[in-house]
């Protein structure tokens, strides 16, 4: 018996439908989001002074989500990758690429902290989700936090928070602080600050000069004049190589103890050769850590890029481990964004560096190792902090 003619345009538009729902062309959005690919937006430098960094934190986010079989919560992954440039003024731009134009779900970035403010823009008015491999700015996981934003790195006071303690243990107890004057330098300091003069220290000098001069003779004169029994400084890359260089070139390396964030020796222990012998700094990472997992880290990590990884490299990794975590608890589902934001704040990171957590406010609780420079290394001598957290003010989720 046929049909009649309205019945049977019904079976017609039905069939046609389930054709089109079986190529995915008319899915709702819900079932979509579990069959296409989840976009990943990576927002790093790759070019100018910290283009390494950026390579290096995209190979460690790559690897860690190779390891967990090159998908997140069993969905492919279609990358997207911009050039920041470590360009502030360009931060908003180049994220809003990402969210609007290449419709990412998730968006990596980023190493510079005025860059950060852009991306913290983009993504506090966008709701994508967006993980932090590197820039510490305070603002990123306190004032301007997000239900949607976590860091898997550091901020800018945790290495110096855990610094003042060590020092006075070490009888250095009257300190001059150095450092550029610019936001870093400044959050660093306030760490640097409260944990020292909390330990009985005393600072008797704050000197700076402006981002990115390193013309630090006048400085270390000053330095000299003041005789003060330990210098604890911010300084980053071939920047803090020369400061150990001419800091041991004016004489005052075998007079005055010299500490820092654990970035003045990142990366810069053969450039600054016998300078930086002695030179102690705390930093939630080491290269020496004698760990069974940071050793199997690191040779993987050899072997995948002919390279050795840094603490750039490990954060990246912690990204990729965060990230596969949150997915596999959601199925993939980047829209079952409440449940996939409970799962980022209860993560445990089995990371090279040691296990750490997620702090209220989006910040890793971490261990802060004291490290000494010693014969091109940086040897692990002590927990300068256990679980540290970053405080958090002004934090609240919306």
């Amino acid at each position: 018996m046929n049909p009649n003619p309205s019945s049977r345009r019904a079976m017609l538009k039905s069939a046609a439908l389930a054709g089109a729902a079986s190529s995915g062309l008319l899915l709702p959005e819900w079932a979509l989001a579990q069959t296409g690919k989840i976009r990943v937006g990576l927002m790093l430098p790759y070019s100018g002074a910290f283009a390494p960094l950026g390579v290096a934190i995209e190979n460690g986010v790559r690897m860690a989500i190779n390891e967990q079989g090159g998908k997140l919560g069993g969905r492919e992954i279609e990358w997207f990758k911009v050039d920041d440039e470590s360009d502030p003024s360009k931060g908003v731009e180049n994220a809003s690429k990402l969210v609007q134009r290449d419709k990412v779900d998730v968006l990596i970035g980023t190493v510079h902290s005025g860059v950060q403010m852009g991306i913290q823009k983009v993504a506090r008015d966008s709701g994508v989700l967006t993980l932090i491999p590197n820039a510490g700015v305070h603002a990123a996981t306190r004032a301007l936090c997000a239900p949607n934003v976590f860091r898997t790195s550091f901020s800018n006071s945790q290495p110096t928070l855990a610094l003042g303690q060590a020092m006075v243990k070490r009888g250095h107890k009257k300190a001059v602080w150095i450092t550029w004057k610019y936001a870093a330098g400044d959050e660093a300091f306030e760490g640097f600050k409260e944990s020292y003069t909390q330990a009985g220290g005393t600072i008797v000098k704050e000197l700076g000069l402006p981002f990115p001069n390193v013309e630090f003779q006048a400085l270390l004169t000053e330095i000299a004049a003041l005789k003060p029994d330990a210098v604890a400084c911010f300084f980053a890359g071939p920047s803090g190589a020369k400061f150990m260089k001419d800091f041991a070139a004016a004489g005052l390396k075998d007079k005055i103890a010299l500490y820092g964030s654990g970035f003045l020796t990142e990366g810069v222990l053969e450039a600054a050769g016998p300078a930086a012998d002695g030179v102690i700094t705390t930093l939630h990472y080491s290269d020496s850590l004698d760990t069974p997992r940071n050793k199997a880290f690191r040779l993987a990590y050899a072997k995948t890029f002919r390279a050795q990884p840094d603490v750039y490299a490990v954060q990246g990794y912690d990204t990729g481990l965060l990230l596969a975590q949150g997915m596999k608890a959601v199925n993939g589902d980047v829209n079952a964004k409440p449940a996939l934001y409970k799962a980022l704040e209860a993560a445990v990171i089995d990371s090279p560096r040691g296990k750490w957590t997620m702090s209220k406010s989006h910040n890793p609780v971490q261990d802060i190792y004291l490290r000494v420079a010693e014969k091109g290394e940086n040897k692990v001598i002590g927990v300068a902090a256990k679980a540290l957290s970053d405080p958090g003010t002004g934090c609240r989720m919306g």
